[in-house]
């Protein structure tokens, strides 16, 4: 028979007419008789039930004093069960002796325990659902509630159920170590890599390169090269058949395609961009474009993203195409859960980059979020090499994040020499800085960069700067192949 459920306020919710909520009350009977005459069962779902979770408000009340008196270890039983409710005056209100008597001649054992409570679980989160969904509702009708604020309520309604089926993950220290003494020898054997390709073979090789789980942040002062970076390891790992999701707020999808071309075939930006393309040129790029075939890199030139509508598309996309890797371009123009015009800023930006990690753990793969660094870099004497204190808006950033790399360019500030590297000439030379490294040791070297071609290479690479000179790599070449070695020889301790 149907009826008319008012859902309490504290589920923020409005009435439901003619539907009764989800529910397995004779479940729930049979779940606190068994607890209270076989606690073998108890074991088996203190982990993940909870008083709430039952339908009836006696039922709460009952599993509530169970729960009590299993934490504190005492016995659970008949007479236990009672005693605590009379102490607490809930005897009466749940049905006194006679109730809980009933209850326990319903079942004769615990079996089959864990499942019955399975089935109260699922039938809870249906009904936060209902609960979560008319908020919302009541929420959108609201024309005095900020649109933005009604968005991040959303989300964390729905995060609040996602939250309730994530399981309780434990593994014994033996299980543990035999994992990973297991990947281990598949990395001595060469059967794995340890993790994807850094634009820098030396880098990767100190690194072992962008790790699962990790985010790494790429910082530097606008001008340095962050996007071109960030765009070459995307490009080299899809050129290996490894999905890469690109999410640009800065730069336009053919923009970033521009600079791939240019990096890619070795012509200069401008020409794509301002001055056109020869002949010879456009017949090179269509024959590189059919020799790569279907390229798994995906652009995103979404302008306004939060963290959440972030996260939702790389979930789906994982799901979809089975992502690999993850780009950023960059944390600051990103928006935090709310527009709201009161909310800090360095709140906001902590947020966003907890969540990013966050989605780099969810997803296991490597999230690389490129930042901009402050100005304190541009009125420091000396080398303006940066440092870990420039990230603006540090401390979230700095703590979330599992690598910090810098990118420098003294050429851009006029400084004609390195400050090391027995004083080399800077021209066309760029550094990459790991500042800090969760899982590894800090690293700095050289790389090159040419900027006509927005892209980074290693440092022993040649080109010759009178003529064109198209660097195809052939299609069974290791694409980083293209770009040359480093000279580990060059490196410089931290």
């Amino acid at each position: 028979m149907s009826e008319n459920i008012t859902y309490k306020k504290n589920d923020a919710v409005s009435l439901v007419k003619g539907k009764i909520p989800p529910q397995a009350v004779d479940l729930e009977e049979v779940i606190l008789g068994a607890l209270m005459i076989d606690k073998k069962g108890l074991d088996e779902i203190m982990d993940f039930m909870k008083p709430e979770m039952f339908y009836k408000t006696k039922h709460k009340t009952i599993f509530k004093i169970i729960r009590k008196l299993y934490q504190n270890d005492d016995d659970v039983d008949l007479l236990t069960v009672s005693d605590e409710l009379k102490k607490e005056g809930s005897l009466d209100k749940v049905g006194g002796d006679y109730y809980l008597i009933e209850l326990t001649q319903k079942v004769s054992s615990s079996a089959h325990i864990q499942r019955h409570a399975r089935i109260v679980f699922q039938e809870y989160i249906k009904r936060q659902m209902i609960s979560n969904s008319n908020a919302i509702i009541e929420n959108a009708y609201d024309k005095s509630k900020d649109t933005f604020d009604i968005l991040e309520k959303a989300y964390e309604h729905l995060g609040t159920v996602s939250n309730l089926i994530v399981p309780t993950k434990t593994q014994s220290v033996r299980e543990l170590a035999v994992e990973i003494v297991s990947h281990a020898r598949k990395l001595f054997k060469k059967e794995v890599k340890p993790g994807l390709e850094t634009p820098v073979r030396h880098l990767t090789r100190r690194m072992g390169g962008w790790r699962n789980s990790e985010l790494i942040i790429l910082a530097a002062r606008p001008g340095m090269g962050k996007t071109a970076f960030a765009l070459k390891t995307g490009w080299i790992t899809a050129l290996n058949k490894i999905p890469v999701a690109f999410f640009s707020l800065e730069m336009s999808a053919p923009q970033l395609m521009s600079r791939i071309i240019s990096m890619d075939c070795r012509i200069e930006n401008d020409k794509l961009q301002k001055d056109g393309l020869t002949h010879q040129e456009e017949q090179m790029v269509n024959t590189r474009m059919s020799q790569i075939g279907e390229v798994p890199f995906y652009i995103d030139d979404t302008s306004s993203l939060n963290i959440h509508t972030l996260k939702a598309k790389a979930k789906k996309m994982h799901k979809e195409l089975n992502l690999k890797l993850i780009i950023v371009d960059y944390l600051q123009l990103m928006d935090g859960p709310s527009k709201s015009f009161n909310q800090n800023r360095e709140r906001e930006i902590s947020e966003i980059s907890r969540g990013l990690k966050l989605l780099a753990k969810e997803l296991n793969v490597p999230v690389i979020a490129l930042s901009q660094l402050s100005r304190a870099v541009e009125t420091r004497g000396g080398s303006k090499r940066p440092q870990l204190s420039d990230l603006r808006e540090s401390g979230a950033i700095e703590q979330d994040a599992d690598v910090v790399g810098f990118i420098y360019r003294p050429e851009y500030y006029g400084i004609e020499n390195w400050d090391d590297y027995e004083h080399a000439p800077t021209h066309q030379e760029a550094e990459y800085i790991i500042a800090k490294n969760r899982n590894g040791g800090l690293v700095r070297n050289r790389m090159r960069f040419l900027p006509k071609y927005t892209l980074f290479s290693d440092l022993d690479e040649e080109f010759d700067e009178k003529e064109f000179q198209p660097a195809l790599p052939p299609t069974n070449m290791n694409p980083n192949d293209a770009f040359g070695n480093d000279n580990p020889d060059n490196d410089v301790p931290f």
